[in-house]
C-alpha cells in the first residue's frame, strides 16, 4: 500500500483571492501549497486593463506573508468594451495569462460580463493570434433555463459557435460539472481543455440539499446529479492532458454564506492536496495525481513545471483541518468533505 507521494510542486488555475482584508487572510493558504495560480479578475470594480491587472499584483505580492513565494498568473476580465490594444500590451509584456470571459450574471461580481459575443470577437482573434487562453464561465443565464441544465446548453449554444468563429483561439471550459462538459472537452482538438474542481469530486446535489440546506456546499457552477460527478472523477483520474487542477476555491465571510441568499463558493485552498491524494486513491490513480495537478496546467498554458517537489504522506490517524479561516473581512469556512482524510502535505 502506498503512503507516500512526491509529485512537482503543484498550480492552482483557476483561484479567487479577493481584496483587501480578505486577501491578506487567505493568501497564505494557496501559498503553502501551490506555487503559481490563475488569479480571477472578477472584483469590485473588476480587472478590466492592463494598469488594473499589474496593481491588483502588486497588492497580492505585498500580502505574501513573509518568507512565503507564489506567483500570481493575472487574468483580464472580458467586457463588450476591452480594447484589444490594451489586452496585447499586457499579454506581451507577459502580465497578463489569460482572459476571463463570464457570461452577464453568471456567478460572483459579473454583472460587467459579455451579452453580446460579436462585441468580444476583435478581441479574441488577437488572443488567438498571440496563443493567450480564453477562460471560460460555461453557463448562460437565461431565465427559462434550468439551473442544473446552464453548462450543457452553453456548450451548444455559446461555446462551440463560438470556438468555430475563432478556430485558433485556446480555451480552458473551467470548473466543468457534467458529463457533457467532459464529452465536449475529449472530442475537440488540443486547443481546448478543462479544469476541474476538488469539491465536485466530492460532492454532488444531494449533498447541498438533502437532509437541509448545506450552504457551504452551494457554489456556482452548482453540483450535479451523481452521474455527473463520477464523470469527473473518470476525466480527472484519468491522465487525458486536457483536464487539470482549478480549485476554484472562493472565499466568503461565513456570515454571507449562512444568509437568506447567500454566496456561492467553496473555500477549499487549505485541504486541496490533502483530498486529492483521498480521491485518486480510491479511484486506484495515484499515479495520475502528478499530471493532473502539476503537470497537465504548466503545459496548456506553456510554462514550465515548477521544480520544487511536493511530499503527501498517509498517517493512522485522519488529519485535523480548521473549520474556518480568520480574516479581517469575517471568518470564512473551510471545504468539509464529509469524511476523514489520512492524507497530508509534508512540511507545509
Amino acid at each position: 500500500m502506498t503512503t507516500s507521494i512526491t509529485i512537482p510542486r503543484p498550480d492552482d488555475w483557476h483561484l479567487h483571492l479577493r481584496d483587501g482584508d480578505m486577501l491578506r487572510g487567505v493568501i497564505a493558504d494557496s501559498a503553502r501549497h501551490f506555487a503559481r495560480a490563475i488569479i480571477m479578475p472578477n472584483l469590485v470594480p473588476p480587472v478590466v486593463r492592463g494598469d488594473d491587472a499589474a496593481a491588483y499584483r502588486e497588492r497580492i505580492l505585498a500580502a505574501l506573508p513573509e518568507g512565503m513565494t507564489f506567483e500570481p498568473l493575472m487574468t483580464l476580465y472580458l467586457t463588450e468594451t476591452t480594447d484589444p490594444d490594451d489586452v496585447a500590451a499586457a499579454i506581451k509584456s507577459g502580465l497578463v495569462k489569460a482572459l476571463k470571459l463570464y457570461p452577464a450574471g453568471a456567478t460572483t461580481n459579473s454583472a460587467s460580463g459579455v451579452k453580446d459575443f460579436d462585441k468580444v470577437i476583435p478581441v479574441l482573434e488577437r488572443m488567438a493570434d498571440l496563443g493567450t487562453p480564453l477562460c471560460v464561465h460555461g453557463e448562460v443565464t437565461d431565465a427559462d433555463i434550468d439551473i442544473f441544465d446552464r453548462e450543457a446548453v452553453f456548450i451548444d449554444r455559446v461555446l462551440d459557435p463560438l470556438r468555430k468563429r475563432v478556430p485558433q483561439l485556446r480555451v480552458v471550459m473551467e470548473h466543468i460539472t457534467t458529463s457533457d462538459g467532459v464529452d465536449y472537452v475529449k472530442s475537440n482538438a488540443d486547443n481546448l481543455g478543462a479544469t476541474i474542481t476538488t469539491h465536485h469530486l466530492i460532492i454532488n446535489r444531494n449533498h447541498i440539499l438533502v437532509g437541509g440546506i448545506k450552504p457551504h456546499y452551494y457554489c456556482l457552477p452548482v453540483a450535479k446529479r451523481e452521474s455527473h460527478r463520477l464523470a469527473l472523477r473518470q476525466a480527472a483520474t484519468s491522465g487525458d492532458t486536457r483536464f487539470f487542477l482549478g480549485t476554484d476555491s472562493a472565499p466568503h465571510p461565513t456570515d454571507l454564506k449562512e444568509n437568506a441568499c447567500g454566496c456561492a463558493g467553496c473555500y477549499t485552498s487549505v485541504n486541496t492536496m490533502s483530498l486529492l491524494a483521498h480521491v485518486f486513491e480510491e479511484e486506484a490513480a495515484l499515479d495520475k495525481l502528478e499530471g493532473f495537478a502539476s503537470r497537465h496546467g504548466p503545459a496548456f498554458y506553456g510554462l514550465p513545471v515548477n521544480a520544487e517537489p511536493m511530499t503527501l504522506a498517509k498517517s493512522d490517524r485522519p488529519v485535523a483541518f480548521p473549520k474556518t479561516i480568520p480574516t479581517g473581512a469575517g471568518d470564512v469556512t473551510v471545504f468539509d468533505p464529509g469524511f476523514d482524510t489520512y492524507w497530508h502535505v509534508k512540511d507545509a
